[in-house]
């Protein structure tokens, strides 16, 4: 009898006397095979030790094996982010769990990326995509869902409602940056807010806005910035001119880059300016001072991802799944507090955008993941 790791397909359907076809069939487990098949195949697969290699599996299957991991920014800012190496190590761990390989997908040009299509989705060389960090005018989505695969978007999807996505509270983090500043005592407060080319920014600063807004507070400071430390250093240099007494800036490595400009500026963290910042780096708790902050479980993003998309592959209807996590406002010395955390809220109540077609929590028409 040929050796175990030499048996191919072909040699199982003949030494059980049936069609290959039909051992693909009893190998996935599909029920139209007579039940006295089904054990005679699997009799033989017991008696030789069959295991299919993986490019076998794959054409069985129709699959790869290979989940896709989008990021559409140039390589180089990526690898300047720290959000975006803890992400990805979240991801790939997930996926190592789920015993999937994944593929890092990244561009240095708008062209390259352009070329996702042809070179990717079209000959299906991965079973399905992450995308993450889309602008909300990039076509990339809508090219990827309408081809078919298995997609998820880390970032709400606001032009279609066929297609999964996982976020965090972006909106509901900032306004409670704003709650917590309020309640220090602080009525000038400012803004270091993120472009408004991707959805995390809009709500980011949406939640400042409104968090404002419902404060009675005017949200008129306001210096955008590029998301990298040295946007949020320029950002806080034109601030401090403008002379407020706190400053919601909406990630941590642009906070870390803000308070270098206030410490170069002679003044100091919290005595002259109380800072917040958004997503809970490791690097927020050995600035100095150390950084209070919205955190996000970066972990928990990436196993969601890898759960949402795995569940949309093996399932033919793909019902879109929306999922949001919940941040938690770790309190430190930037902000001039006492406390260390705050409870996290899963639904805020309140008007603004929340009230119509955007409403707070609950206008995202998401589950709220346990953490």
């Amino acid at each position: 009898m040929t050796e175990p790791a030499k048996l191919t397909i072909l040699d199982v359907a003949r030494l059980a006397g049936v069609s290959r076809s039909t051992v693909s069939r009893v190998m996935n487990g599909k029920d139209d095979v007579r039940t006295e098949v089904r054990a005679r195949v699997l009799q033989v697969i017991d008696e030789t030790g069959f295991r299919p290699s993986a490019t076998a599996r794959s054409l069985v299957s129709r699959r790869t094996g290979v989940l896709g991991l989008v990021i559409p920014w140039r390589v180089s800012q990526l690898l300047e982010d720290p959000y975006f190496a803890g992400l990805i190590r979240g991801v790939s761990r997930a996926s190592n769990a789920a015993g999937t390989t994944l593929s890092l997908l990244l561009f240095e040009t708008e062209d390259e990326e352009r070329e996702l299509y042809r070179r990717v989705v079209a000959p299906r060389l991965v079973d399905g995509l992450m995308l993450v960090a889309l602008r909300t005018d990039d076509p990339l989505l809508d090219e990827v869902a309408d081809s078919g695969l298995a997609v998820v978007s880390l970032g709400r999807v606001m032009h279609r409602d066929d297609v999964s996505w996982v976020d965090v509270e972006n909106f509901d983090g900032s306004r409670r940056a704003v709650q917590h500043l309020v309640g220090l005592g602080h009525t000038k407060i400012a803004a270091i807010a993120p472009p408004q080319q991707m959805i995390a920014g809009i709500d980011r600063y949406e939640g400042f806005t409104e968090g404002m807004r419902e404060a009675g507070l005017d949200p008129e400071l306001v210096e955008f910035a590029d998301w990298s430390g040295d946007g949020g250093y320029a950002a806080m240099r034109k601030l401090l001119h403008r002379r407020p007494t706190a400053v919601f800036v909406a990630s941590d490595t642009m906070a870390i880059g803000a308070l270098r400009a206030v410490n170069d500026s002679g003044l100091s963290v919290p005595d002259d300016l109380a800072v917040v910042g958004f997503d809970g780096l490791p690097a927020s708790e050995t600035s100095s001072p150390p950084l209070t902050t919205l955190r996000q479980p970066i972990p928990q993003i990436g196993e969601t991802l890898i759960k949402i998309l795995l569940d949309q592959i093996d399932t033919e209807t793909r019902e879109p799944v929306r999922k949001l996590i919940p941040t938690e406002l770790v309190i430190r010395e930037s902000s001039g507090s006492s406390h260390t955390t705050e409870p996290v809220q899963r639904r805020v109540t309140g008007s603004g955008p929340g009230c119509g077609n955007r409403a707070v929590a609950s206008r995202f028409n998401g589950d709220h993941a346990q953490t």
